[in-house]
């Protein structure tokens, strides 16, 4: 059995579909807190899976889980992800972030589970001094949510010197689109991403689409970025899985699709693929926002054989339609 903490949540929901599909077993813990019960309730459609609720800063609730099942493997996605939050309450992300985990590693530790893959970000790299960003480019994080991501690969990397327990780190950059065929998709409260919050000013007669800046020394003056899809992030979590089981060994990846595209950009084709005129209004830069941020992701194609096969196209489409239907 696959354990997946924060899988009502939206990358750990459709991770959680592609290991359903491909025929495991699959338990999902979760606070429910950012996730949906909704979410886990679709899920049962697709294979067998099993829920409990609970708290990873509770290490009750993660004892009751791994004396109940037998738990092969982790998939980590459970984490508060709101990087103007984590300034302002830094506390929170450093108790569930970085706390919570280390309950979660010394339960698994302690039932003799030695394999995890971990969900982190590129936001571990803070401001680029390079693009595209490799997995040796310098990690200085700017951000709280960044650091504590930081904080537990360094945890890890110390915990696999001296307890066997091997990670796979995977460093994503910016996430899109959803799985419509099977009804899941992104549902966050406030919702604070690019694609879905465009889609909401279509839906949404009352709101209108900010952009942050389109004074950036870029081609359009806006931020450029690089979009994932999250079938293929589910891709690399099974890839990554499977290395683990493999290899033995921990390692750390980019997942990206080595391509930016500029808010501009993003926003011409949302138009396109609505059919529809999207009120916008140009704002002040945000602080701390680095004008070009995209994926060297070579070494995950090379190890883990994995490559992104949706296009930008394909994840505002299938944004769009989970939208309407959330609408």
């Amino acid at each position: 059995m696959i354990l997946i903490t924060g899988g009502a949540g939206y990358i750990g929901s459709h991770t959680a579909l592609k290991f359903l599909n491909d025929g495991f077993d699959i338990l999902i813990f979760d606070n429910l807190e950012n996730g949906h019960i909704e979410t886990i309730d679709t899920l049962k459609k697709f294979g067998n899976i099993s829920f409990e609720k609970g708290d990873l800063r509770n290490i009750d609730n993660l004892e009751n889980v791994f004396s109940k099942y037998k738990i092969e493997a982790v998939i980590h996605f459970a984490a508060f992800a709101l990087v103007g939050e984590s300034v302002e309450d830094p506390a929170k992300y450093y108790r569930n972030n970085v706390f919570g985990t280390l309950n979660l590693l010394d339960t698994m530790i302690k039932h003799n589970v030695k394999k995890i893959v971990f969900s982190s970000t590129c936001a571990t790299y803070g401001e680029p001094q390079y693009t595209p960003i490799d997995e040796l480019h310098p990690q200085n994080p700017i951000n709280p949510y960044g650091s504590s991501k930081l904080m537990v690969e360094r945890i890890l990397e110390d915990y696999d010197v001296a307890y066997g327990l091997k990670s796979v780190k995977l460093r994503y950059f910016n996430v899109a689109g959803c799985n419509e065929k099977a009804g899941i998709g992104e549902w966050h409260e406030p919702e604070t991403h690019l694609i879905p919050n465009i889609l909401k000013s279509v839906t949404d007669k009352n709101k209108i689409f900010k952009i942050f800046g389109d004074d950036y020394n870029t081609p359009d003056g806006t931020c450029i970025r690089d979009y994932v899809n999250v079938e293929d992030l589910a891709d690399a979590h099974k890839l990554a899985y499977e290395y683990l089981k493999r290899e033995n060994m921990s390692n750390v990846f980019n997942l990206g699709t080595e391509h930016g595209d500029s808010v501009k950009t993003i926003f011409t084709e949302c138009e396109k693929v609505t059919g529809r005129k999207i009120p916008v209004q140009i704002a002040e830069r945000r602080p701390g926002d680095p004008a070009i941020l995209y994926a060297n992701a070579n070494k995950a194609k090379t190890i883990l054989n994995w490559t992104p096969k949706r296009t930008i196209t394909d994840s505002i489409t299938s944004a769009y339609k989970w939208e309407k239907k959330l609408k």
